[in-house]
């Protein structure tokens, strides 16, 4: 920080268990990776890779070599590894993850049909390698999974040996834990809450309003994913208190009190500022 305040909360140092903040590169180039570093490295603990976009990035690995450099962890999105699987490719996935040196996979079924345990064998097969991140919840909108199922696919997910499990809600942030409108799913996420811990979960909140919903209901250092690379710093300002929207929540009561404003007119003599 470039000044000292008071009052506000504290953010675990990198590398760090909980506060994640996960940012999905849509196909930076190589001097945009780089400003993206510059500008809010300190902040992003997780760079996705997103979706198959691995694929056709032109300088992969000298875009991999500017993340690493940042000590960042980098992994490809869970949508490349379904494009593996459904071409019975799970062999050539675990070289090309390999051959980018990488040491995170995503693991997921978001886009294609896959019973569970076999995504509970990849699972275990990756872990033995790399960390492992896998995500739970469908991309298809209409597609409603049962909240006991949710719960216990994740608690599988995390005994076959994933780090963190990931809440989908896509890059638009209108389906899994959203519904269309980009509310909050309250009922899933409090009983997803209640059964696991929710620092081992990464809430995919990539709107705003969704993530100050979730500082709210969960803190500052509450794991947050799919955020856009032009809103990292944002993100942080909210969980440190610094931008509207959350600026009261980690203010000590007296303080607080000066929420409510003796008038809304700032002409009158008695209103301060």
């Amino acid at each position: 920080m470039n000044v000292s305040l008071p009052h506000i909360p504290v953010r675990p140092k990198k590398p760090r268990e909980t506060g994640l903040t996960m940012v999905m590169d849509k196909g930076l180039s190589l001097q945009e990776a780089e400003n993206l570093v510059e500008s809010g490295g300190d902040y992003i603990d997780l760079i996705k890779l997103g979706f198959g976009t691995s694929v056709i990035t032109n300088k992969l690995k000298e875009k991999i070599r500017i993340y690493k450099r940042a000590k960042l962890k980098l992994y490809f999105g869970g949508t490349l590894f379904e494009v593996f699987i459904i071409r019975n490719m799970f062999n050539e996935y675990i070289k090309f993850i390999d051959n980018y040196g990488l040491e995170f996979a995503e693991v997921s079924d978001g886009s294609m049909y896959m019973p569970h345990e076999q995504k509970l064998q990849y699972i275990k097969h990756l872990a033995a390698k790399v960390t492992v991140l896998s995500e739970v919840g469908s991309k298809q909108k209409g597609v409603v999974i049962p909240t006991d199922k949710w719960i216990n696919m994740m608690k599988k997910e995390l005994e076959a040996g994933s780090w963190k499990v990931i809440a989908e809600a896509r890059e638009s942030g209108t389906t899994g834990i959203f519904h269309s409108d980009g509310t909050a799913d309250k009922n899933l996420i409090d009983s997803i809450s209640k059964h696991i811990d929710p620092g081992r979960i990464i809430w995919e909140a990539p709107l705003k309003a969704q993530q100050v919903w979730f500082i709210k209901l969960f803190g500052c250092n509450v794991n947050l994913g799919n955020i856009a690379c032009n809103e990292v710093i944002p993100l942080e300002t909210l969980r440190l208190g610094l931008r509207g929207d959350t600026f009261f929540n980690f203010l000590p009561d007296d303080l607080k009190t000066k929420k409510q404003q003796p008038t809304d007119n700032p002409h009158n003599k008695n209103y301060q500022v």
